[in-house]
C-alpha cells in the first residue's frame, strides 16, 4: 500500500471514530443535559480514554458541532458553482441547500440537535462563532463570481443576511417542532428581504426579484 492509500485509510478511520464519538455525545447530552455531562462521562460511554476523546474533540462543544466542520468550504464551493448569470441573492439561497440537506435526511435527529444547540448557551455561542467564519468564505466567493479580488460592501451585507435568514428559518422550524418545512421557511426568509430591495423586478403577487448589483 502506498503512502497516499495509507493516508486515505487513516482519514476514513479517523472520520468513523469521530462520527461514533459524536453519536455517543449527542445521546448523552439529549438524555442528561449538556451541562451535566462531563468529558469523563463521554469517554466512558464511548469506551475510550479521556485522552483519546480529547484527541478528536478538544471540548464538549466541538463534539456536538463537528458536523458543521468544513461548512465554509462547502458553502463557498456551492456558491462558485452557481450559474454566472444568477443574481447573488438567488445564488446564496441555492448554496445554502448544501447545509439544509442534512436536516432533510435526518429530520428527527437534526431537530433534537438544533434544540440542544439553541437551548444551551455555550453551544449557541460556539455555533455563532463558527458561523462567523463562514461569512468571509461567502464574501470571497461572491467577489470571484463578479470577477473582483475583494468583496464589495453590498456583497458582505448579502453574505451576512443569508446566514441570518438561515438562523431565523431554523428558529421557526424548531418552534414548530419540525412540522413546518425548513426549505419553505428558508425560501420565505429570503423572499422577505428580497421584497424590500429597491431596484428589484416585481414578481406576480407583488414579490420582487433581487437584482444582481454590486
Amino acid at each position: 500500500m502506498n503512502e497516499a492509500a495509507r493516508g486515505s485509510t487513516r482519514d476514513i478511520a479517523r472520520a468513523a471514530v469521530r462520527a461514533e464519538l459524536t453519536r455517543v455525545a449527542l445521546e448523552l447530552f439529549r438524555r442528561d443535559g449538556f451541562a451535566q455531562v462531563t468529558l469523563d462521562d463521554l469517554a466512558t460511554a464511548a469506551g475510550v480514554s479521556r485522552s483519546t476523546f480529547l484527541r478528536y474533540f478538544g471540548t464538549k462543544e466541538d463534539a456536538v458541532l463537528a458536523a458543521f466542520d468544513g461548512s465554509d468550504r462547502r458553502l463557498a464551493d456551492a456558491l462558485r458553482a452557481r450559474p454566472a448569470d444568477e443574481d447573488d441573492w438567488t445564488a446564496l439561497r441555492r448554496a445554502l441547500d448544501t447545509l439544509i440537506v442534512r436536516y432533510r435526511q435526518d429530520p428527527a435527529g437534526s431537530l433534537a440537535t438544533t434544540r440542544l444547540v439553541r437551548e444551551t448557551p455555550a453551544l449557541r455561542a460556539r455555533n455563532l462563532e463558527k458561523q462567523y467564519t463562514w461569512r468571509p468564505a461567502l464574501e470571497a466567493a461572491l467577489a470571484e463570481r463578479a470577477g473582483a479580488e475583494q468583496p464589495t460592501l453590498a456583497q458582505s451585507v448579502r453574505a451576512a443576511a443569508a446566514l441570518d435568514c438561515l438562523n431565523v428559518a431554523l428558529d421557526h422550524w424548531l418552534v414548530s417542532d419540525g412540522e413546518l418545512d425548513l426549505v419553505r421557511l428558508l425560501d420565505e426568509a429570503f423572499a422577505a428581504l428580497a421584497a424590500q430591495r429597491p431596484g428589484g423586478t416585481k414578481r406576480p403577487g407583488g414579490t420582487k426579484r433581487a437584482g444582481r448589483g454590486q
